[in-house]
């Protein structure tokens, strides 16, 4: 598979993102279910669920709940509604600080083809790896400040309702 094809642009001097938001909707039905593990060094390790409770032409409602390790809700969930729009444009980066290749990475359920694009900051960069085949959020997004990984956040679990 090519890079994302600039149709996917939303800012002209943005680069393309790695899905439209067409691509976005039909990969996020309601029903998908995701679960993110987050670290942070010298932190305790957390999760959080992600649920796509509705789902329509314009956007998506979701659930988003902080588990524990056995995904056991240990905090109220919070809903939010976004235009799947609103969802591709959490992609779309600034040109002269990004760069995005295609890869692989090594997730819970096994190696995926992605996009990995890194973004540039003053102290830092952004890694954001978007797997080809799950249209929507990174499947692992690293960040680092001064050459020190200061926080990772992986997609353990997704599913959707038709996959189960």
């Amino acid at each position: 598979m090519a890079l994302p094809p600039d149709s996917h642009r939303l800012q002209p001097d943005h680069l393309p993102t790695p899905f439209s938001a067409a691509q976005i909707r039909d990969g996020c039905p309601a029903g998908r279910f995701i679960v993110l593990r987050e670290e942070e060094p010298g932190a305790p390790t957390t999760y959080r669920q992600i649920r796509f409770i509705q789902a329509d032409a314009d956007g998506a409602t979701q659930a988003f709940t902080p588990t524990d390790a056995d995904g056991m809700p240990i905090g109220p969930s919070v809903e939010r509604r976004s235009t799947w729009l609103e969802l591709q444009g959490h992609a779309s980066q600034p040109a002269d600080r990004t760069t995005c290749e295609e890869t692989t990475i090594d997730v819970a359920w096994g190696t995926e083809p992605c996009w990995r694009y890194v973004v540039r900051g003053q102290d830092g960069e952004t890694r954001l790896w978007f797997a080809q085949r799950l249209p929507g959020m990174p499947v692992v997004v690293e960040s680092w400040e001064h050459g020190r990984l200061t926080g990772r956040s992986e997609m353990v679990a997704s599913s959707t309702a038709e996959s189960g």
